[in-house]
């Protein structure tokens, strides 16, 4: 049996829409979506400094039960 939530992320090449049918060919329907910041640790004149880089995004996901 597999798990009833499983966590889906963008892949960096990826669309919203293909990660989305990615997660409906896997049986799973998104509930939430999530937006974590990627920073990039830089050194600069001596002091090291938090850049952001881009956004992660990742989608939760409910298996889609047909007996429900």
């Amino acid at each position: 049996m597999s798990k009833k939530k499983k966590r889906f992320e963008v892949a960096e090449n990826e669309t919203i829409s293909n990660c989305l049918d990615r997660m409906k060919k896997a049986g799973y329907a998104p509930i939430r979506r999530m937006e974590e910041p990627i920073f990039e640790e830089v050194n600069e004149n001596g002091k090291l400094t938090r850049k952001p880089l881009r956004q992660k995004i990742l989608f939760d996901g409910i298996i889609i039960d047909a007996d429900d």
